[in-house]
């Protein structure tokens, strides 16, 4: 329960590609049960790859096997895990990219979303994968995005959304070449852009987000002498984006207006392809930020940051980001209360 009598979201927790430092810093955030407050966990897994997990971390934690979620005695002090039995870490080397881990992080992931499905957990949020690793292994997808949305069948518009100290950064384009994100840049992937952006952080609990819009072009197309997009694409889509109650505005340049969103002039940022947003908020807070996949039923978060192969096994990662990632998860599912009577 929380402060106010209300149960607590299930998030179920994944371990992350188990070549990675995900193990690690699951183990880490529920040795000490700094997350209770956030959320009812359940660790969604192999148990080997958490007790592996416990070895890199230093820590040890109590758990107990938990045939269904639904089975769950919240109450007991011990950590439940669906044990998926699935993964041996001691077969797959660490700190590179494996194919078999690739597989089986796809294979947990789809068993999670089986129990987002059937109502049994309100959110899930996954310590860090591979994208390489995952489509290896047979999930032939380009990023685990739209593997969700496929494993959920879903048929609109959804995206991915960076969070960092309460700042929601998303994108018109994500994970494709940049000449690719050219080509998919237009009036109607602006408008989706910035009607997800305005829904999901509504959602979050703000009232009336305040959106700053990118430009495309370097200082905003300067009239355009360096491009006509602002011109003709991207102010027209902002402006009827605004008459439809949105608070946005823009297309402000793109090297400045992260400054202005930081400074608390705005509460988001809709950028117009990946690295835009991307190289911003890394350098303010690499180890804080949550990704976010906005626009399905099910909602799904993890830390911005990388499996981070170069300090596996060495005790060294940080779990600010998978923190954040948990507390965002349940504030999120926590806006829903159907969800949360179970």
């Amino acid at each position: 329960m929380n402060a106010d009598g209300q149960r607590l979201p299930r998030v179920a927790l994944l371990l992350g590609d188990c070549t990675g430092i995900g193990p690690e810093q699951c183990a880490r955030v529920l040795s000490d049960g700094r997350l209770n407050d956030a959320a009812r966990l359940v660790v969604v897994g192999d148990a080997r790859v958490l007790e592996q997990g416990m070895r890199d971390a230093g820590v040890s934690l109590s758990w107990y096997a938990a045939s269904s979620v639904a089975g769950i005695d919240w109450s007991r002090p011990e950590v439940p895990l669906i044990d998926l039995k699935n993964i041996d870490p001691t077969e797959i080397p660490r700190g590179v990219v494996s194919a078999e881990s690739g597989r089986l992080t796809g294979e947990t992931l789809a068993h999670a979303i089986d129990l987002a499905r059937w109502g049994e957990v309100d959110a899930i949020t996954f310590a860090p994968l591979n994208k390489a690793a995952l489509h290896a292994g047979g999930w032939r997808y380009p990023d685990e995005h739209k593997m969700f949305a496929h494993l959920l069948d879903h048929r609109g518009y959804f995206s991915e959304m960076n969070v960092l100290d309460n700042q929601w950064m998303s994108r018109v384009t994500s994970h494709v070449s940049l000449r690719q994100a050219l080509d998919q840049i237009n009036f109607q992937s602006i408008t989706d852009a910035i009607q997800l952006a305005d829904r999901t952080m509504r959602r979050a609990g703000f009232a009336r987000p305040r959106l700053a819009v990118a430009a495309l072009n370097p200082h905003a197309g300067e009239g355009g002498l360096f491009g006509t997009e602002e011109i003709e694409i991207i102010a027209p889509a902002v402006a009827a984006a605004a008459q439809n109650g949105i608070d946005c505005r823009g297309p402000f340049p793109a090297d400045t207006v992260y400054l202005k969103a930081f400074a608390g002039e705005y509460d988001g940022v809709v950028a117009m392809y990946h690295d835009q947003g991307q190289i911003a908020t890394k350098l303010r807070g690499f180890n804080r930020g949550v990704t976010v996949t906005a626009g399905l039923d099910t909602v799904f978060t993890t830390p911005a940051h990388g499996t981070a192969f170069d300090i596996v096994g060495k005790g060294l990662a940080s779990t600010g980001a998978l923190e954040n990632a948990v507390r965002l998860a349940a504030r999120l599912a926590g806006s829903d209360g159907n969800r949360l009577a179970a």
